[in-house]
């Protein structure tokens, strides 16, 4: 038997991106942002509100870097959700967590974060069914502890998914299956 819950939000898991813009002064702002994905194979759609200083700041400066989070980072990741940079102009450097400049986007890098995607500013949509921040992703870093030769191993990098029922996050790590070859079990 199926009961209706009182949630829409209930599309689990939701990814925990690390959003990172630099301010009109140079720092470095992040927000945490679970409503967001893939596009295309080089597009990246955020649902953020234009009143998240790193949207502000995406306009601006036309770039940004959407980084994957991990358990080992998982205080620092909420700490990002929780405070907004419009009242926290020191939110990143509490933080504790370490930068580099991206080499393809004016946009910072976070260290500790095992993936990055860096990407361009295409477009902003606020309409009725607008979905905010559209980017092109230009470039994709992965730290080399989370590598096995030229491919990321997922398993390593221990990536965490928001929970909207219970607001929760959990690891994501273990392989259970293989994409496009298991359905062969059944298509005969």
């Amino acid at each position: 038997m199926r009961k209706d819950i009182k949630t829409t939000e209930a599309i689990f898991p939701m990814p925990v991106l690390m959003v990172a813009t630099y301010n009109e002064d140079g720092s470095v702002d992040v927000m945490n942002a679970a409503w967001g994905t893939m596009l295309s194979r080089d597009q990246v759609i955020l649902n953020l509100t234009e009143t998240h200083k790193t949207v502000k700041n995406i306009k601006e400066r036309n770039s940004f870097t959407v980084s994957i989070a991990d358990s080992k980072h998982v205080v620092e990741a909420d700490y990002f959700g929780m405070v907004s940079g419009n009242n926290t102009p020191n939110k990143f450097e509490n933080s504790g967590l370490t930068v580099m400049k991206s080499q393809k986007v004016d946009a910072p890098i976070i260290n500790e974060f095992p993936i990055c995607l860096e990407c361009e500013f295409i477009e902003y949509q606020n309409d009725e069914y607008g979905a905010g921040v559209i980017g092109k992703v230009i470039n994709v870093t992965a730290d080399e502890s989370v590598m096995n030769g030229d491919k990321v191993d997922v398993s390593k990098v221990n990536a965490i998914a928001f929970d909207p029922y219970t607001h929760g996050y959990y690891k994501v790590s273990e392989r259970v299956g293989e994409a496009f070859r298991d359905g062969m079990q059944i298509k005969k």
